[in-house]
Parts: C-alpha cells; sequence; structure tokens
C-alpha cells in the first residue's frame, strides 16, 4: 500500500476526521460553557478530561455513521495518529505552567497544542485543510493570549467553534471525493 492509497483510507475510515473534530469541539464548547457559567477550575478539568474519551466517542460517531473507524493492516499511519494524539496531553504540562502565570491563558495555550498536533494530520489524512486548521488555532491562541481581552472562557468558544467549522469542511472533502470516485 503506498502512501496516497494509505491517506485515501484514513480519509474514507474517519471521514476526514469529522467524528474526532466534532467530538473535540463539542468538548471545548461543554468546557467553555462550564468556565464561563460554572468556574474556571471547571471548565478546565472538562477540557483536559473529555478529551480523554475523544478517541472513544469518535470510534462511536465512525461506526454510527457506517464507517469502519479503523484501517487495513497494511496501512501505517494508524500509528502516526496515535502517535500525534499523545503529544496533546504531553504538552498540557505547558498549557499548566501557562495558566499558573495567567489563567486567562488556559484555552489560548491549549488551541496552541491542538493546533500543532494538527499538523501531522495533513500527512495523515492528505488534506492540506489540517494545515489551515492548526494554522487558525495557533494564530487565535496566541492572539487571545497576547491581545485579547482576560475573558477565561473566551478560547473555549473560539477554539470549539473552529474545530466544528473544520469538522464539516473535512466531510464535505471526503464526501465529495467518494461522490466523484463512485
Amino acid at each position: 500500500m503506498n502512501i496516497i492509497e494509505a491517506q485515501r483510507e484514513m480519509r474514507s475510515a474517519f471521514l476526514g476526521g469529522f467524528a474526532g473534530q466534532l467530538v473535540s469541539g463539542l468538548i471545548w464548547l461543554v468546557a467553555g460553557a462550564l468556565g464561563t457559567w460554572v468556574s474556571p477550575g471547571v471548565g478546565m478539568a472538562a477540557l483536559f478530561l473529555g478529551s480523554m474519551g475523544i478517541f472513544p466517542l469518535t470510534q462511536l460517531g465512525v461506526r454510527l455513521m457506517g464507517r469502519p473507524g479503523k484501517v487495513s493492516p497494511e496501512n501505517k499511519l494508524w500509528g502516526l495518529g496515535s502517535q500525534s494524539a499523545f503529544t496533546v496531553p504531553l504538552n498540557f504540562l505547558l498549557v499548566a505552567a501557562a495558566t499558573l502565570y495567567r489563567e486567562a491563558w488556559f484555552f489560548p495555550a491549549a488551541m496552541i497544542v491542538v493546533g500543532s498536533h494538527y499538523l501531522t494530520f495533513i500527512t495523515l489524512y492528505g488534506m492540506k485543510m489540517f494545515g489551515v486548521l492548526a494554522a487558525l488555532l495557533v494564530i487565535a491562541g496566541a492572539g487571545l493570549a497576547m491581545y485579547g481581552p482576560a475573558v477565561f472562557s473566551l478560547g473555549g468558544w473560539v477554539g470549539g467553534a473552529i474545530l466544528i467549522a473544520f469538522a464539516f469542511a473535512g466531510r464535505a472533502v471526503v464526501l465529495r471525493e467518494e461522490s466523484a470516485t463512485g
């Protein structure tokens, strides 16, 4: 299996990352809401702990949509997806450090961490849109931290909206590709 075939299989199996980004975006919105209406600590816990459920909820979502949620054993890109996913909790140590300095930096720092992890998705799915997603999350996170208002949950709302928008964009790309190839 060559890289183009492996990427096509990943796109099809996971509908261009649709379920994962939708789940992620919803977790971000819930965390933003809890950070707004309950407390910042609850919002932080919701994002961190909720993110642990992304993979199983993604698997449920893709299977409910009739997708396999897995690829063939010949597809060596599966390992790249796993490696990419593990960069996020490791880099949350930096999010914690930023948050200790300024609580309102929690979501912006998390946006930078999550955004940078999407760079590997360019190769994983063979979709350049993940570079745009990565750039938007990183730039928005840095912009909110440096120039935005000190509103704790603003990054949760912005990050969630960006993730959900790109979930539907990736889905549209893959559905269009599949209808063109029959």
